[in-house]
């Protein structure tokens, strides 16, 4: 608290417990004021909330009934950011009470576990078989770690340890008991497919909750005499280590202390343990004792490898080593001992280094270069420890573990640890460290994620590669890139791709159902992306990176709509707004833009017509031969339709022959390719091409001829082909081809048929179209259109609408041309009863007798009134014959005749026509 907050908090306090408190205030502060007193010769003030002193009985108070109704009230309230968040601050506070060896803190643990227990969620997850809740998840988590860290002290009573392993064993045996995955649902006979052992058999492992490693801690002691000569500091000197010890193992060949009595992750765990109970010095020692024993194993890994690499390389494939990863483990070995060194690397004044926020700025932290206690051959410091162990654990290879919330685990963890990376200030001494790990991860077999061959199911290092890529760069720019060219592997998906080139490409979604066990392959296919967009940003003006990491992007990215977004960012680079563009960048950018096209031809996506777009935008930046050669082979890249309406549009656009109009030979050479493509694109696909075919070959007579003759020779193609007809003749109505219109027309009415009760038909106004332009061009005309309207259409209000327009004198610009270029008296007005409209007015009325009697074999009351305007609609047609009026009477009395039944419609039919 600052100065105010310290006298607000007295005010309030004495305010609160004025009867009890006021006499001892009173006394405290004439003390205060007297400037002999002993209160004033004492620096500092006693803090009750710190917890007992080092040889003191516990003298905070734990007001147990607060914890409880705190823990219960913020687990309800689950949903909220800040809940958790103050659920952590209370595991922190555990962690003080504990570093303070203040042994309520595990009183409060108790408490805290008893309440996470009674959580009703729990029952609920387990009986819908879900995982919980990710903040609840990471709740547990932390629960389990600090049990661990409990029950690891290293100065308890026995009887006390035995009291928590009792509670853990209880707990344990709880069927609500959260399992360490995170998933209840797979929660069956409780055994589990671990990754394979080195023989390539799986690993049986037993289901655990998060109290198995707890009570797994439970057996391990303290009195091991060499773990008591680790943390105590005795070291032998360089070269001694046989003497020192009649155990080889204790030491390594320049005599450090080794710490082999635990696995990896546990040993860490006691480091962990130390440092919260408050042995900040022996939990530096183990951890250094830790960091030797890592490095002397990779010593003889790699003194092995050599004899196996070329056995390695011919099988192309390799099984894994490390059966459980240290990154995202539940013990979190790599981030305990990076804290451990980092903490002890801070200058007194600075508090300790949490893990930074996920997504939250870094801030560079003043870091010392503290030497490593015991001494060091090479000098080095706890700084240079903490970078090498973090390093060790993201590059190590390990497969990726079963389940989403484990998976998502991974991936916190390393960013994490990346993050904790990011606020190292990279002097010369890291760069030294980060380079010798560097190379010795490329060296390193099947132990390294970076190795030359792989498991094909190991965790990728695309983030770990992205950050070692940018802090190698400045110092190392060939390592940076080989470092990052050998972690754009994603072996899980290349061995099931088809090799590049192939026509069919497996959609996004079909590569993800295939690995449903990769919860996080989307995730991961998005870092291989931005590693590689890393890499082409940065050999920007470099042909020979930059051809490189092409070949690289091309072997392992298989998401279309990743290499799309690679493409444009490479554009982006190649194109800056005030200087000229990268010629390389610019043609790598097109070349994968080409193979996103050849992806996605087969499995054409939502995103398609803007990829289109974009590619045509590209080639254009780089010039007309970029432009000439992606028309020319159109078909391995575009559907007709794409490569008509929009790449030879784009290409003969008035913008883009802007940009060449100091060429008239090149301006010519893409309009003629454009052209080439249309006519091409038409013979394939004439229904949907024909009329953008037509537009691009407008200007030159040959092309729009073999246009049309393609129109013409597909005539009869499929369903729907009047639709495209119509269009294609209307088109040439507008263009002043009144004659090649009425022969499209004619084929297109000879395509359709338009049943007795579709007067709705889609086409109904093309055919009036259709009519109305026979009528302009004449007699002849409207001759030859008759016969295939009364084919093609059944509708009787469609035949008496063209019967009535027809009757009409034809619109006046077409009838002057008709008149003035046919002297066959083309032009005039025909009438209804004279041919050849008598035979349409025939057709007509028997289409208006027949669909009555259909309409009302099934009609109902509430038809009754549509009915009767129906008949209106007859009877005006009827009246345009001569005798219209006769037949319509003889028409009426044969329904009343037939239709007696229906009395109530036959009346209305009377009141309305007689």
């Amino acid at each position: 608290m600052n100065r105010d907050q310290l006298q607000k908090f007295v005010q309030y306090l004495i305010s609160e417990h004025h009867t009890e408190v006021l006499p001892t205030a009173q006394r405290l502060a004439d003390e205060i004021l007297q400037l002999g007193s002993e209160i004033n010769r004492v620096h500092g003030a006693p803090d009750p909330t710190a917890g007992a002193g080092r040889e003191d009985e516990n003298c905070w108070h734990l007001d147990e009934e607060q914890v409880q109704e705190q823990v219960k009230q913020l687990l309800s309230n689950g949903g909220y950011y800040g809940a958790s968040k103050q659920l952590q601050s209370m595991f922190s506070k555990v962690r003080e009470m504990l570093r303070m060896r203040d042994s309520n803190g595990a009183r409060m643990l108790i408490l805290m576990t008893e309440q996470f227990l009674e959580d009703p969620r729990l029952a609920l997850w387990r009986q819908q078989g879900a995982g919980m809740t990710d903040k609840c998840r990471q709740l547990w988590d932390e629960l389990g770690a600090l049990w661990v860290c409990v029950v690891l002290s290293p100065h308890c009573r026995p009887e006390e340890r035995e009291s928590w392993l009792e509670l853990l064993r209880r707990w344990n045996a709880m069927d609500i008991c959260p399992l360490e995955e995170g998933n209840y649902s797979l929660d069956g006979p409780g055994a589990q497919t671990a990754p394979q052992s080195s023989g390539g058999v799986p690993v049986i492992a037993p289901r655990q909750t998060v109290f198995a490693r707890a009570l797994k801690a439970g057996e391990l002691r303290w009195n091991d005499p060499h773990l008591q000569r680790v943390l105590n500091g005795d070291t032998c000197a360089s070269g001694t280590s046989v003497k020192c010890s009649t155990d080889k193992l204790s030491y390594d060949p320049q005599g450090r202390p080794l710490w082999l009595g635990d696995h990896f992750p546990v040993a860490c765990a006691r480091v962990d343990a130390l440092r919260s109970h408050g042995y900040p010095l022996q939990a530096l020692r183990l951890a250094v004792s830790v960091v030797n024993t890592m490095r002397l194993q990779r010593q003889h890994q790699m003194e092995g490898l050599k004899q196996q690499r070329k056995e390695l390389q011919m099988k192309g494939s390799t099984t894994l080593t490390n059966l459980e990863g240290w990154i995202g483990h539940p013990l979190d070995p790599i981030g305990c001992l990076c804290k451990t060194f980092l903490e002890a690397s801070l200058p007194e004044d600075e508090g300790p280094a949490p893990y930074p926020e996920l997504g939250g700025e870094q801030r560079k932290v003043m870091y010392q270069h503290v030497p490593v206690p015991g001494g060091s051959p090479s000098g080095e410091s706890l700084l240079c420890l903490a970078l090498e162990v973090a390093l060790m654990g993201l590059g190590q290879q390990r497969a990726m573990p079963e389940g989403l919330y484990a998976q998502d685990k991974l991936v916190r963890s390393e960013e994490q640890i990346i993050g904790l990376l990011g606020t190292l200030e990279m002097g010369e001494r890291l760069v030294q460290v980060l380079r010798k790990q560097a190379m010795l991860l490329l060296e390193g077999g099947p132990f390294s994620g970076f190795g030359e061959v792989i498991y094909r199911e190991s965790v990728p290092m695309h983030t770990f590669a992205r950050f070692l890529f940018t802090a190698l760069l400045p110092h190392d720019s060939d390592l940076a890139y080989r470092i990052a060219l050998r972690a754009m592997r994603l072996p899980v998906l290349e061995s099931v791709v088809p090799p590049h080139g192939s026509d069919i490409m497996p959609l996004d979604s079909m590569l993800t159902s295939r690995f449903p066990r990769w919860f996080i392959l989307g995730h991961l296919e998005t870092r291989q992306c931005e590693l590689a967009s890393a890499m082409l940003t940065t050999a920007k003006g470099d042909p020979k990176w930059l051809h490189t990491v092409l070949a690289s992007i091309q072997q392992h990215i298989h998401s279309p709509a990743l290499l799309f977004k690679l493409a444009q960012d490479a554009c982006k680079t190649a194109t800056p707004p005030n200087s000229p563009p990268d010629t390389t960048l610019l043609n790598i950018s097109l070349e994968l833009g080409l193979q996103v096209m050849r992806m996605t031809l087969t499995t054409l996506t939502w995103r398609r017509r803007e990829m289109v777009r974009w590619l045509v935008s590209c080639a254009t930046e780089i010039g007309a031969q970029a432009l000439i050669s992606v028309m020319q082979n159109w078909y391995t890249l575009f559907t007709p339709i794409e490569a008509t309406s929009i790449v030879a549009v784009s290409c003969t656009s008035p913008a883009t022959l802007l940009r060449f109009s100091q060429d008239p030979r090149q301006r010519e050479e893409l309009c003629s390719c454009a052209r080439a493509l249309a006519l091409q694109c038409a013979m394939k696909d004439p229904q949907s091409c024909a009329l953008p075919a037509l537009t691009l070959c407008e200007k030159d007579h040959t092309s729009f001829e073999a246009a049309y003759q393609i129109v013409l020779d597909s005539a009869s193609s499929g369903p729907g082909a009047h639709s495209h007809l119509f269009t294609v003749a209307r088109y040439m109505e507008h263009r002043g081809l009144p004659m090649r219109a009425f022969t499209l027309a004619t084929l297109a009415l000879s395509n359709l048929t338009i049943g007795f009760s579709q007067d709705s038909h889609p086409a109904v106004s093309d055919v009036l179209w259709a009519c109305s332009l026979a009528h302009s061009l004449g007699k002849v005309e409207l001759s030859t259109v008759v016969p295939l309207v009364i084919k093609s259409v059944q509708c009787a209000p469609v035949l008496s609408d063209i019967i009535r327009r027809c009757s009409l004198a034809p619109p006046g610009l077409a009838q002057t041309l008709s008149a003035a270029n046919n002297p066959r008296g083309r032009g005039t007005v025909p009438r209804a009863d004279k041919p050849p409209l008598c035979q349409l007015l025939e057709a007509a009325v028997g289409a208006y007798i027949s669909t009555t009697h259909s309409r009302l074999t099934h009609i109902s009351p509430r038809h009754y009134g549509e009915f009767i305007e129906f008949l209106a609609k007859a009877r005006d047609t009827f009246l345009l014959a001569p005798d219209g009026h006769r037949q319509f009477a003889q028409f009426l009395d044969n329904l009343k005749q037939t239709y007696k039944g229906k009395k109530k419609l036959m009346l209305l039919v009377r009141e309305r026509f007689g």
